[in-house]
């Protein structure tokens, strides 16, 4: 009987191919377990944190001068792979080490990297970013969060709203107006929250998804942290939106990557229920109509991959600009939806359920087409490109 050759990503190597076993047992034997439990308690237990920067799963871009693992994205993408195919949506890593460690990384003053790096690469510091207010989201140039320099500290006064990591944080890297309006208004303030006066974390948002995830609202009055942890220094102040604009094409890629590999693990979880389901007589998928679905789905799956590669080596060589990013954004994540819901309907009633999988990975693709900026803004980014 003929068999598809296996597919293997064009940028993987020898390397990345024993971290994808590494990871990919120690997700099977501390995370696994865990899924139905941290979906209850709305957060993953806070030692996981010690034991994900004890494997060197934490920070694995960022230089060993700074405690982090020395390697590439090809590196984090591996991890991200691997979390989704073990089925995790709980564990914020991607925000932590992607995003949060990247920004210290590229703008942080010697001092300040070799202050929180190391400790975020250990999972001593849990990091989150504070973009997003409660009224204002993908616009990021309406922000009000506020910061006003009181002799050599910032008194910090506002509030955040849907924060990955929102719980574990006890670093994070607050937007915060420190002038006029506008994008030239805003700096990036790093927070070390742990017995911070003034700093407070409002309640765990009830999602129709990642239930395991602790996004949560965060609160800030009169919150005094040292001027001197603005990223970059004083140099830093007034240049956070370009800063973020800088960073955003990394963190769209990342919701791409881990949008691709989970609905993967979709298309696996229902070519095997099909092939032991019975229906009439015989096995699910003996019928046409499933066979064509899965036909077609494993077609809209594979391209997608395909396209998420290329944007991954072209971020690995340095050249993936923001509307490429931003297409992988917005395609990756229109196909898990697609391509999940189309799954779910194979499963018939049970599909529905959430005991099934299935069911809960259709509820935790939703947001994949809000978060890291709307597929709408996507959309508005690339038509800019053209």
């Amino acid at each position: 009987m003929f068999e598809m050759t296996p597919y293997e990503s064009p940028w993987m190597d020898g390397e990345l191919g024993s971290l994808r076993d590494m990871a990919r047992e120690f997700f099977k034997r501390e995370s696994v377990p865990n899924q139905e439990r941290w979906a209850e308690q709305h957060q993953v237990d806070r030692d996981f944190w010690r034991k994900a920067g004890d494997s060197g799963l934490l920070c694995m871009s960022i230089p060993e001068e700074y405690g982090g693992g020395g390697g590439t994205f090809a590196h984090e993408a591996v991890v991200l792979e691997e979390q989704a195919s073990a089925g995790d949506d709980a564990f914020g890593n991607s925000v932590h080490s992607g995003i949060v460690a990247h920004y210290v990384l590229k703008y942080g003053t010697e001092e300040q990297k070799h202050a929180w790096l190391p400790k975020l690469a250990s999972g001593e510091l849990v990091g989150a970013i504070a973009m997003t207010e409660p009224g204002a989201g993908s616009d990021l140039q309406a922000l009000k969060t506020k910061a006003e320099l009181d002799g050599d500290h910032y008194a910090v006064n506002g509030a955040k709203t849907f924060i990955t990591n929102g719980s574990h944080a006890n670093f994070i890297i607050v937007v915060v107006r420190t002038g006029g309006e506008g994008g030239g208004g805003l700096s990036l303030l790093g927070v070390e929250t742990d017995d911070l006066k003034g700093f407070s974390r409002g309640r765990v948002l009830d999602k129709i998804g990642m239930p395991g995830q602790d996004t949560r609202e965060l609160f800030f009055d009169d919150m005094r942290v040292p001027a001197e942890n603005i990223l970059g220094g004083e140099a830093g102040v007034g240049a956070g939106f370009i800063q973020l604009m800088e960073q955003l094409p990394q963190e769209r890629l990342i919701i791409a990557v881990a949008a691709t590999a989970a609905t993967e693990l979709a298309l696996a979880e229902t070519i095997a229920y099909t092939k032991e389901r019975q229906a009439f007589g015989r096995e699910v998928i003996k019928f046409q109509n499933t066979r064509f679905v899965l036909a077609e789905c494993l077609m809209e799956t594979r391209s997608t991959r395909t396209f998420v590669d290329w944007c991954i080596q072209q971020h690995l060589e340095g050249r993936l600009d923001p509307a490429t990013a931003s297409m992988a954004k917005a395609h990756a994540t229109e196909k898990q939806c697609e391509v999940t819901d189309r799954c779910l309907q194979l499963f018939g009633g049970y599909g529905y359920m959430r005991e099934y999988p299935i069911a809960r990975m259709y509820a935790g693709a939703r947001v994949q087409k809000i978060y890291g900026g709307t597929n709408e803004i996507m959309k508005e980014l690339i038509a800019r490109s053209l």
